[in-house]
C-alpha cells in the first residue's frame, strides 16, 4: 500500500477544501491526467493504479491526524469536524488505457469538489511509484544520496546564501514513499533553518516540520464557473480567499492567466493584502523584476514582500534567483521534483487539473504554453479574449 495515511499529500489541499465546504459546498467538478513525456507507456501499470486506489479509499482520517490539523491556526473546527467523516469514494475516478492505444492512461476524476479535491496529489503518487517500482532493484540509491549531498554543499558552502529558504515540494512526482521520507529526513539533518519546511503534511507531522502551502491553480479555475463574472473571476477568486482566511496564507498564485492579466488584477489593495505572490511558470527572472516594480508603482515596499519560486526549481537555479533578488524582496523556494525524484531516471512529468466546474470548462493560461491544458479550443480562445491574452505562438 503506497499510501497509508489521507495527511501524505500537499498543505494547499486543506487549505483549498476549507475554503469549498465554506463557501463553494455544491460545486461539481471534472479532472483529467496528462503524461508530458512521450513514449512512457502506462498501460501495464492500470490494475496496480486501481488496486492502489481501492486501498486509498479505504482511508479515513485518525484522531490524532484531525488534532493535528486542529492545532493549525488557520484550520476551522467545523472543517476538521467534517474530515472526521470524511472518506474518497471510488465511484468518482476511473483509470483506462487511452482509446488512442498509444500507452497513454486516462484517468478521469468527476464529482463534487469536496469529495474529490483530496484524490490529485496521492494518485500522482501512486503513479509515479509503480512506474518506477520496476526499476528500483537497479536503482542507484546511492547515487540519488550524492546528488543530494551535492545540493546541501551547494546552500551551504557560502556564507552569502545563510538567508536562502527551501522547501520540499516534491510529493505528487517523488520516486517513492520510502526516498521521500530519506530525503527529508536529510535535509533537516543538514540544512538547518535553510529547510523551511515542506508541503507534505504528513511529514510534517511525523517530523516536526512546518507544513507549507496556499493555493493552487484549480482554486482560480474553478472560479471560473463560481464567481459573478467570467472576466472578474481572478479578483473573485482572492476576494473569496481573503474573506477565509483574514490575512493568513498570502501567497497569491500568479499564473493561472499568465502574469500581465495578473498585474492588471492585483491592484494596490491586494498588493497590501497579500503577502506576496507565487511564480509557477514563464521566466522567473523577469516575473521577479516585473512584481518588484508593481509594488513600486503602487506605493508598496517590495522588501516586506514574498516572491515564492516554484516552478522546476533546481539548487543552482534557487541560488540564482535569490542572489538576484536577496536585498531587493524576500524570497523562498519550492523544490520538488529534483529533491525527490533525482536518483539517476528521467522524472515523469505528470499532473491531474481540472477541467470542467459546475459543467463548464476551465482552463490555465500560463506563461509556459505547454502548461496549458484544456479540452475545449473555444473556450479557451474566449478566455483569451475575455483576459486580453495573445494567441499562444
Amino acid at each position: 500500500m503506497i499510501i497509508t495515511s489521507l495527511l501524505d499529500t500537499d498543505l494547499y489541499k486543506f487549505t483549498m477544501m476549507q475554503v469549498v465546504l465554506h463557501h463553494f459546498p455544491g460545486a461539481n467538478v471534472e479532472y483529467r491526467f496528462n503524461c508530458r513525456n512521450t513514449g512512457i507507456d502506462l498501460v501495464p501499470h492500470i490494475d496496480a493504479i486501481n488496486d492502489e486506489i481501492e486501498s486509498l479509499c479505504t482511508l479515513r482520517f485518525r484522531e490524532s491526524e484531525l488534532q493535528y490539523l486542529r492545532g493549525m491556526r488557520f484550520i476551522k473546527s467545523d472543517f476538521v469536524d467534517f474530515l472526521g467523516l470524511f472518506q474518497l469514494n471510488t465511484k468518482y475516478i476511473t483509470v483506462k488505457p487511452s482509446p488512442l492505444s498509444n500507452g497513454e492512461i486516462d484517468i478521469v476524476i468527476r464529482g463534487p469538489w469536496l469529495h474529490t479535491i483530496l484524490f490529485e496529489v496521492p494518485v500522482l503518487a501512486i503513479v509515479n511509484e509503480l512506474y518506477f517500482r520496476p526499476l528500483q532493484k537497479a536503482a542507484d540509491f546511492d547515487e540519488g544520496r550524492h546528488r543530494l549531498r551535492d545540493k546541501i554543499a551547494l546552500l551551504n558552502g557560502d556564507g552569502a546564501l545563510d538567508g536562502v529558504r527551501i522547501a520540499d515540494y516534491g510529493t505528487r512526482r517523488r520516486f517513492s514513499r520510502h526516498w521521500h521520507e530519506e530525503v527529508l529526513l536529510q535535509l533537516k539533518a543538514s540544512l538547518g533553518d535553510k529547510l523551511a519546511g515542506t508541503s507534505n503534511v504528513m511529514y510534517a507531522a511525523m517530523h516536526g516540520m512546518t507544513p507549507l502551502g496556499t493555493m493552487a491553480h484549480e482554486y482560480l479555475q474553478a472560479c471560473q464557473a463560481l464567481g459573478p463574472r467570467l472576466r472578474d473571476s481572478q479578483t473573485f477568486g482572492f476576494e473569496m480567499w481573503a474573506r477565509e482566511y483574514r490575512g493568513d496564507l498570502g501567497i497569491a498564485l500568479s499564473d493561472v492567466y499568465g502574469m500581465d492579466a495578473f498585474l492588471r488584477d492585483f491592484d494596490m489593495y491586494f498588493c497590501k493584502l497579500f503577502d506576496g505572490a507565487r511564480h509557477d511558470s514563464g521566466d522567473p527572472l523577469e516575473w521577479g523584476e516585473r512584481l518588484i516594480a508593481h509594488y513600486q508603482r503602487n506605493r508598496v515596499d517590495p522588501r516586506t514582500k514574498t516572491l515564492v519560486f516554484s516552478d522546476s526549481l533546481t539548487i543552482p537555479k534557487v541560488i540564482e534567483l535569490y542572489q538576484r533578488f536577496r536585498d531587493r524582496a524576500r524570497s523562498a523556494f519550492g523544490v520538488g521534483t529534483n529533491l525527490t525524484n533525482d536518483v539517476g531516471y528521467t522524472p515523469l512529468q505528470i499532473v491531474i487539473k481540472m477541467v470542467r466546474c459546475n459543467g463548464q470548462p476551465v482552463a490555465k493560461l500560463s506563461d509556459s504554453p505547454d502548461k496549458n491544458l484544456c479540452d475545449d479550443q473555444a473556450y479557451l480562445a474566449y478566455l483569451r479574449q475575455v483576459f486580453d491574452i495573445p494567441p499562444a505562438t
